[in-house]
């Protein structure tokens, strides 16, 4: 029997309409915001991911999908979609004007790692980007419509863990503390962390392995070694925090897997995840465009997976919201022709409606609507063809009554 590839699966049924809720209230809220929606490629040229993200990086040495093209181009199935974003504002010169840029995308990401609950090797993003602008005052407004989105999504128990990692400027006295740390308990790191503390330090502190973290322990605090601008931009952004009632907390070895960030770093925690606490992470990217060959503009933004997202959403609200359709069961070959009539005129005022469409026993298209979840039956038959009602079976209760034909698309509107 044919299988779907390891990490790669299909959707359907509740957690669909979980994906479904989530996506129709990231383009309402994001709306609101002023975001306009932007769509990139699947496959991005290798290039974009190893000058944006870093070749020290996780993502670029152990999980990205790369092979080279018949045409004989290193491309890669993206694994993060905020550098082909990047990209396209860059090709398409859509930063011209000097305005901010305010996007916002839904797309799947691919990533060859470790499988864990919600986590999986090709998975679904939401993020907001946000560029030209380099305030804190953006920051805030990014983090106040992402604590909108999920709030309106029905999560309560919500904390963001924010740091600063500073600016490439700032960095080498920072680096230099840590690599002394490092060199005094080296045989307690891992084989990948010697590779990190050469290529970038601060990758270090985003190491795993339970036996790194606890040899962490005293490292020094990169919120230690900020310049006099990030210093004040980092206590902005906690004051704007406090202000809006958006709690936080700091994380001193916070850094995300990613090399293109630069001063903010965050990620949002969910005591509904249990130990894999972190919802969500992003932060400011400045160097990002220039990286990619554009110009220096400013960058700030953040991306949910919605395989974890609907995950948590099940685990604390249920079922996704979700109003089956009616069942509209024709009786005889008379019957199926209005019926199709009927259920032609409902659909096309906007009525939600499923067509039985088998022929057959009565008995069969009521257990079929027992097990859909169906809570509105119509029947129509010869009967109600001649008395221009039709027969409504309410499955709740079990109560019956009968409609005028004319107002069944006024009375199944009603129902919502």
């Amino acid at each position: 029997m044919a299988q779907s590839v390891k990490g790669m699966r299909d959707l359907f049924g509740a957690e669909l309409r979980w994906f479904q809720h989530i996506e129709e209230t990231a383009r309402r809220v994001f709306g609101r915001h002023g975001y306009g929606e932007i769509r990139t490629p699947i496959l991005e040229e290798l290039d974009v991911f190893k000058r944006s993200v870093g070749e020290s990086s996780d993502i670029v040495n152990k999980e990205m999908y790369q092979f080279t093209d018949k045409g004989g181009r290193d491309v890669v199935m993206r694994p993060e979609n905020t550098a082909g974003v990047v990209r396209a504002a860059i090709q398409h010169k859509l930063l011209n004007a000097n305005d901010p840029v305010l996007f916002y995308y839904i797309g799947q990401q691919f990533r060859y790692e470790r499988m864990q609950a919600g986590r999986y090797r090709q998975f679904w993003q939401i993020g907001a980007e946000s560029f030209g602008v380099a305030s804190p005052e953006s920051e805030a407004e990014s983090l106040l419509l992402l604590h909108s989105f999920l709030t309106e999504l029905g999560l309560k128990s919500l904390v963001f863990s924010i740091n600063s990692v500073g600016t490439p400027e700032s960095r080498p006295a920072f680096h230099a503390a840590f690599r002394a740390f490092f060199a005094q308990r080296a045989d307690r790191f891992c084989e990948d962390c010697h590779r990190r503390i050469e290529s970038n330090p601060l990758r270090v502190l985003d190491c795993k392995n339970e036996q790194c973290q606890a040899a962490l322990e005293g490292h020094p605090v990169i919120t230690d070694h900020l310049d006099e601008a990030s210093a004040k931009h980092h206590a902005r952004l906690k004051s704007l925090l406090t202000e809006l009632d958006i709690p936080f907390v700091e994380n001193p070895r916070l850094v995300r897997g990613l090399d293109y960030y630069t001063r903010t770093a965050f990620e949002v925690l969910s005591s509904d995840l249990g130990a894999q606490s972190a919802l969500l992470g992003g932060g400011r990217y400045d160097g990002l465009f220039k990286q990619l060959g554009g110009p220096e503009v400013p960058g700030f933004g953040w991306a949910i997976g919605l395989d974890r997202l609907a995950m948590v959403l099940q685990q604390v609200r249920g079922d996704a919201p979700f109003t089956p359709p009616a069942l509209l069961i024709p009786l005889g070959e008379r019957a199926a022709t209005e019926a199709l009539k009927l259920a032609r005129t409902l659909w096309d005022t906007g009525v939600t409606l499923q067509l039985e469409t088998r022929g057959g026993a009565l008995k069969k298209a009521m257990a079929s609507a027992n097990r859909l979840g169906i809570q509105t039956v119509l029947i129509l038959g010869d009967g109600e063809l001649d008395s221009g009602m039709i027969t409504v079976k309410h499955m709740a209760t079990g109560e019956q009554e009968s409609w005028p034909l004319g107002e069944v698309a006024e009375r199944l509107a009603d129902r919502g």
